[in-house]
This record gives C-alpha cells, sequence and structure tokens, in this order.
C-alpha cells in the first residue's frame, strides 16, 4: 500500500526512505512541541536516527511489519500514523500518531485514524485496536474518545519518558462495538 487519498490534498502514504530529511525536519522544528508528551524525539538528534527509525519500520519481514504512513494535508508533511504492537494471532493492534504543531486542531488525526480503523477492521481482520495517551494529553486523548473507544482505565507508569514514567490512558475500539456504530 502506498497512498491513501482522504480528499484532495489530504493523504496517507507509506512510509520509506524517501522521507527520512522530512521527517526529521519536522521533529526538529517542533522538538519542544511533541518532546512534552513523546519520548523519542529526546533520541533524535540527527538524520540519521530518524533514518535508523524508518528502517526499522520498513525493513521488517512481512508477517512482522507494521504499517506506518506519513500524513500529508494541504499538501504539507503534518505528522506520522501508524500501527504499533500488532499480535496477528490474537487479531489486535495499536494506533500512534504524531502531528507538528502547525497541523494541530484541524480534525487531522482523528479522520487519519478512522481511516487506519477502517484498515485495521476489513483489510488486516483485526478485531480489536488500542490507543494509549499519557495521561494529561487532552488532545491526543480526545481522539479515541470521539471516535468511540472504551476508556479501560489507566496503566500506571506505563511509558519511560526522561527520567520519570507517564501514567497512560488506555482506550479500545472492538469490530463488534465499530460495526454496531454504522462504520
Amino acid at each position: 500500500m502506498s497512498r491513501i487519498s482522504i480528499r484532495p490534498g489530504f493523504y496517507l502514504e507509506s512510509l520509506g526512505m524517501e522521507h527520512v530529511d522530512t521527517v526529521f525536519e519536522a521533529i526538529d522544528k517542533n522538538r519542544e512541541h511533541l518532546s512534552k508528551w513523546l519520548p523519542f524525539v529526546s533520541f533524535t538528534r540527527k538524520p540519521e536516527d530518524t533514518e535508523e527509525f524508518i528502517s526499522s519500520v520498513t525493513n521488517r519481514k512481512p508477517h512482522e511489519k507494521e504499517e506506518v504512513f506519513t500524513i500529508w494535508h494541504d499538501e504539507e508533511f503534518s505528522g506520522l500514523i501508524g500501527y504499533v504492537n500488532t499480535d496477528r494471532v490474537n487479531r489486535k493492534t495499536e494506533i500512534g500518531y504524531w502531528l507538528v504543531k502547525s497541523k494541530e486542531g484541524k480534525g487531522i488525526i482523528t479522520e487519519t485514524t478512522l481511516q487506519l480503523i477502517k484498515l485495521a477492521f476489513k483489510r488486516l481482520q483485526m478485531n480489536r485496536i488500542t490507543i494509549r495517551c499519557a495521561v494529561g494529553n487532552n488532545r491526543s486523548s480526545a481522539v479515541p474518545k470521539r471516535l468511540g473507544f472504551t476508556n479501560e482505565g489507566i496503566e500506571r507508569q506505563g511509558e519511560k519518558h526522561g527520567n520519570s514514567y507517564f501514567d497512560l490512558e488506555i482506550f479500545s475500539l472492538l469490530k463488534d462495538e465499530w460495526k454496531k456504530q454504522g462504520s
């Protein structure tokens, strides 16, 4: 899969090595904004760090591969979204995302997450999707709430961030629930 069109000028494109500079520059320019909630930012100091990340995503064996997409809105790179920790045996996956500051508040993550939900349930035959958000990251946690996910509770100290840990809100959506929503 290479491109998922949402509407003209707004699409997802499979992450590839051709995106190294674009992704790194976005992280570098949005370092203060992104680092508040995303631990990987402190480890992304040079383009080679982004190259290593993209290589780790794209060079997996087909049965282990996670689909990760660049987000393009108004033909501008806006962030990343993709599947994480996919368990094909139990048919469950997690969706993770981040967005550059200038693109917040436009519904971009909600719309792209909806696309990945459809893809996960229809094409990938998943039964469960999870989204984890740091407690206090209200913009991020608004997305699963808006899309009908169930808040399952808090994973205490679920993500290391610097010298401390974030508690994570755990949201899930089951295929049967999604069907009942009329999707």
